[in-house]
Order: C-alpha cells, then structure tokens, then sequence
C-alpha cells in the first residue's frame, strides 16, 4: 500500500544539511584481497569503487551525532531549539533506547520528542515526511532528521555478492517551517509492499529468530540479498514512485534540474534515467566513493549536492529512494 500526505496547514523548508563519513576507505583492490572478486567486476556490476567503513568504538549514534551537528551548523539552528529528532537507521546502537535518544543526550537537544524510524534505505526520505507532517500542522517548529547506517557491523565478508556493495555513514537534515525565500518540500509519496520481504533481510537477531550458541556460525545476523530481484524490483518501484512525486508537485520531468536517486548501484540509476528520457547528466551519483549506506545515502548525496553548488536556489530537486521491506519514498524539494 501507499501513502499521500495533504491537508498541510502550512509549507515546510530545509534550512540546512550535513553529513559524516567514516576515516578508514574500503577499497574495491581491498576486497579482492578479502573475497574472490576483482575491481573490473565490481565496477562494471554496480559502478562502486570505494566504500567507507566505520572504526569498531563508533556506533551508529556517533555517525548520526557527527552528521547532525553539521546539518545544524548549515542550518543556523541550535540544538537546544530542536522539537523532534528523527534517526533512520537499520543497524541502531541497542534494541532501546532509540538511537534518536543518544542523539539527543550527545548534542543537547533537551526538549526534542526522538524516535527511530526503521525503513531501510527508504528510511530517510519516511523520517524527513514524518517530520513534515509535525511542522506542517504545527505540533513542532525544528526537526532534525538523520539517516544513518553502520552496514559493515551486519555484513558477511565472505559474501561477494552483498560485501561489494555496502558502506558506513550519515546524513542529516534540518527542517523548519518556509518562508517566502526558502527552500518548500512540495511533494512526498511512500510505499511498501511486505509480500517481497524475503528478498533483502537480516533474518537473525530479532525475536522470531534469536541468535544462539547453536546458530550463530550460520550468520543469520548478516544481510541476505536475491540479488536479481532487488533489482527488478528497484527500477519498478523507484520509477513509480518518482512519476508520482513529480506529479504531486505539479511538474514534469524536464522541470527537474537534479535527480538524488537511493546510491544503490549506478545500473539502476542508469536504466530510470532511460526510462525517463532524462540525462545523466541531471542525476547526482556519488555511489563511486561511498557504495550504498543505507537510510544515509541520499541525505549524503543532497548535502554534497548543494555544496558544490548541483543544487542552487529556485531549482526543483527530486530525491527517490529504495529498500528492504519493501519500501520506497519520493520527494520533490524547490531549493
């Protein structure tokens, strides 16, 4: 099913976004020493060269905080001002508290309600409309949203076909209400669809399947991927949901100066720019150096984007996404 949002009392910005990389690289010669894999291989398969891979004391709050403070230095918010705090993630520090409440504790966000939201990749694009939905009917004035993922703690490194693909990460977000010269969110569309949840999972750990002495050398607790199908299923699902949110916005295509897709792999990105008759040229890809992080991807990839100047004031923006569940989300932003 799908979800629409309307009836908002009033407009919504983005006033400011940051992210957060992990020092240590994750080369594609790297993995060729670890798997039985090569750079030609991965390269042509998904487009990813590097990815990043986070130290063993830093957790997925770390990541989140380090992410968060950027997104509030770009913004010009203060911590303290927050009303909600949003952390996407699949990998949080603890079953609870919610990683969104160690992010809280870390930069002083004392009167911030905080909560996870758990979507994948997708988890992003769900927090930033959660948190639109809080601004618009004026239940909080800031929100912080942040994806973030430590990927490296649930993959098998002995598993060429999910190993490749992953980094670590954050990004982060900070919403407020618009005015008349600000950034406005315009649209947003989510969906999931629960029948396909076999192809891309971690199928031990939680409470259907416990880890225990007996099970564990199995790696229940690392991702599993049918690799075809996820693929099948992401230019599908990311095709629609993009059409959607353009529609939504009351645009078109060609009014669409960047395309943000999910950072998953670079023939996906291709073969919807195709189908949108859209150039590459229009979609920002930074999957080369970063691989696909999860619910960081595209918060990554739209602060970069409007860093270097890709994003520039008055220009429509699209950001598409896709992840386990499965899920999917949309938004179109004039910046």
């Amino acid at each position: 099913m799908s979800t629409k949002s309307g009836g908002l009392i009033r407009p919504v910005a983005i006033a400011g976004t940051g992210k957060y990389l992990p020092e240590k690289v994750l080369t594609n010669e790297d993995l060729q020493r670890m798997v039985d894999t090569s750079d030609e291989w991965i390269t042509e398969r998904t487009g990813i060269k590097r990815r990043r891979i986070a130290a063993e004391h830093e957790a997925t709050s770390d990541l989140a905080v380090r992410a968060a403070l950027d997104a509030l230095e770009n913004a010009g918010v203060a911590a303290a001002d927050l009303d909600l705090i949003i952390v996407a993630t699949v990998t949080p520090d603890m079953a609870f508290p919610a990683t969104a409440c160690f992010v809280q504790k870390a930069i002083g966000a004392p009167k911030a309600t905080c909560f996870d939201v758990s979507a994948a990749c997708a988890g992003f694009l769900y927090g930033m409309e959660l948190a639109r939905q809080f601004i618009a009917s004026g239940a909080a004035q800031k929100a912080l949203v942040i994806g973030a993922d430590k990927l490296s703690g649930i993959i098998d490194w002995t598993d060429r076909n999910t190993c490749v693909l992953f980094g670590d990460g954050a990004g982060a977000a900070v919403l407020q209400p618009a005015t008349e010269d600000s950034s406005e969110i315009l649209s947003a569309y989510s969906g999931s669809n629960g029948n396909l949840d076999e192809i891309l999972n971690v199928p031990g750990g939680g409470s259907r399947l416990p880890l225990t002495a007996e099970n564990l050398g199995a790696k229940l607790n690392t991702m599993k991927m049918a690799g075809r199908e996820v693929y099948r299923h992401a230019v599908q699902t990311m095709m629609s949901a993009a059409r959607e949110a353009i529609d939504r916005a009351g645009l078109t295509p060609d009014d669409i100066s960047c395309f943000i897709p999910h950072q998953a792999n670079l023939r996906i990105i291709e073969t919807i720019a195709q189908k949108l008759q859209v150039s590459m040229d229009r979609f920002f890809v930074n999957l080369t150096e970063y691989g696909n992080t999860s619910a960081a991807a595209v918060a990554i990839a739209l602060d970069e984007a409007q860093r270097s100047g890709r994003v520039k004031r008055g220009d429509h923006i699209l950001m598409v996404v896709f992840g386990g569940g499965l899920t999917w989300a949309s938004s179109v932003v004039r910046w």
